[in-house]
């Protein structure tokens, strides 16, 4: 891509991308527990006894309440604290693709569950290194503007990806943006805030590699993909973030939960109201009030009101509790998760807790529905690479799994229930206590071969009994004829 080009390209779609960014921002401040009720105290809960000139409403506390995040990451680990597992009809396919993925693979799709919620939309780059090694990486979401074409099927044309870098010479900051597309990648960078100032980045090192030396440098790297190396994770098909369906409940009980602090705090604060008082400042009145425990007032007589009288707040106990209780069921039930209290009864059963899981199970299967494409595309590249045959078109199976609390003595008796009808397999992915079903099926078979030689050995020494009874019966009918000739003789 020219320079011109790329300013052309950043002008137009800085629309685009502050729309989206204030989206996300406000998403991040409340996975940090930075609500609406914190803004005046930089995101930080704060707790203040005298935070107003009002004598009669002194507190000001604000206290956020973190459900946002506890809704997220309910969901994050509910799908993803076991990764899918990939199988893509070969056993030896199988295990180069898990290789390649590693260890962190779990950590990585729960990670884009938690981008895709935020931001409505992760994103997942792969590359080359310089050792031939295939490789993959979370992008923050924030630095991704992707291009797609208007035909229906919507296809991913490039990516623009915009981030800071320091500049290790001058100290100072500056944006590398870099454009991404089927064949290339090109490199430019910004000092300043000014579009005018971008300029080529020339970080990219060419070799010869036959020489053994280096040719040059330049803004170009060019890719083998075939296609534009990021991944889109989306976590609905409008690409909005979990934020939206709760962030008004959120903030409405931040606001009646403080409200509330506020009152306890302001009512162990009484006003004193003086009517006829005979003394001559406060001060004395203090004085005779703390030495005397008594006070001097004027009297004028029959229904003279003469006297002391305090002011305090009364607070609606019971309408407070029971709008805080509503607002917290509507957190949890328009944020499609599940309130940790509802687990107090330890005896539920199978069915119960499935109930408890409905909604959380919805938003999770739409999640996995809209992921499942992003994974194949990835398990795809990493065939290509490995140079798998038919990497393109071949079937990719996933299997998720949820992680959640389970009757596990109901389910294995649902399994054992059709245990005679169903095939090993399903048996397998089914069992309560088996994480990896392709492993337990590997167990399965050694244990039956083992089981098989044993049994061979087992036969193998009741037969070398048999035939050692068998010699020797005929060893003592042979002494017993030759006793019998003698005695005859």
């Amino acid at each position: 891509m020219e320079l011109k080009q790329m300013q052309e390209l950043i002008k137009n779609t800085s629309t685009q991308r502050a729309n989206f960014l204030n989206s996300y921002e406000s998403a991040l401040k409340y996975y940090r527990n930075e609500t609406d009720i914190t803004s005046r105290n930089d995101g930080k809960a704060k707790l203040n006894k005298d935070g107003k000139d009002d004598p009669l409403r002194h507190a000001d506390n604000r206290v956020p309440s973190n459900f946002y995040q506890l809704l997220v990451d309910q969901e994050a680990g509910y799908v993803a604290t076991v990764p899918p597992q990939i199988d893509a009809g070969n056993d030896k396919y199988n295990e180069d693709i898990a290789e390649v993925l590693g260890d962190d693979f779990a950590l990585t799709v729960n990670n884009l569950v938690i981008d895709a919620s935020n931001a409505g939309v992760a994103w997942l780059h792969y590359w080359i290194d310089q050792d031939n090694n295939f490789r993959y990486a979370i992008i923050p979401p924030n630095q991704i503007t992707p291009i797609y074409s208007t035909t229906l099927d919507n296809k991913l044309l490039g990516v623009l990806r915009s981030y800071k870098q320091l500049d290790p010479d001058t100290g100072k900051l500056f944006t590398v943006h870099e454009y991404w597309n089927d064949k290339e990648a090109t490199f430019f960078k910004q000092p300043t805030s000014s579009l005018d100032s971008l300029e080529p980045y020339n970080n990219i090192t060419s070799y010869d590699m036959s020489a053994g030396y280096e040719t040059g440098v330049s803004n170009v790297l060019k890719h083998n993909f075939g296609r534009v190396p990021f991944i889109a994770f989306p976590k609905n098909k409008l690409k909005l973030s979990e934020l939206k369906k709760c962030k008004g409940l959120i903030d409405a009980y931040d606001d009646i939960y403080n409200g509330f602090l506020n009152d306890i705090d302001d009512i162990q604060q009484v006003v004193l109201v003086l009517k006829n008082y005979g003394g001559t400042s406060l001060d004395k009145f203090m004085h005779d009030l703390k030495e005397n425990k008594a006070v001097k007032f004027n009297n004028a007589g029959n229904g003279d009101q003469s006297g002391i009288d305090t002011l305090q707040i009364d607070i609606p106990v019971e309408a407070r509790n029971s709008v805080l209780q509503t607002t917290k069921e509507n957190i949890f039930l328009y944020g499609q998760g599940i309130d940790p209290a509802n687990f107090k009864n330890s005896n539920a059963s199978g069915v119960a807790i499935k109930m408890l899981y409905s909604h959380l199970e919805l938003k999770a299967g739409i999640t996995e529905s809209n992921f499942r494409r992003g994974i194949s595309q990835l398990v795809r590249a990493i065939m290509n690479h490995l140079g798998m045959r038919d990497a393109d078109s071949i079937k990719i199976s996933q299997i998720w799994t949820r992680t959640q609390v389970q009757d596990d003595l109901a389910k294995a008796q649902e399994v054992a229930t059709v245990a005679n009808y169903s095939s090993k397999e399903a048996i397998a992915k089914a069992n309560p206590i088996v994480d990896d079903w392709q492993q337990e099926l590997k167990w399965q078979k050694k244990d039956i071969q083992e089981s098989d030689g044993f049994r061979a050995s087992q036969s193998f020494n009741d037969s070398e009994d048999e035939d050692y009874s068998e010699d020797n019966k005929t060893a003592s009918d042979k002494s017993e004829k030759a006793n019998k000739k003698s005695s005859d003789e």
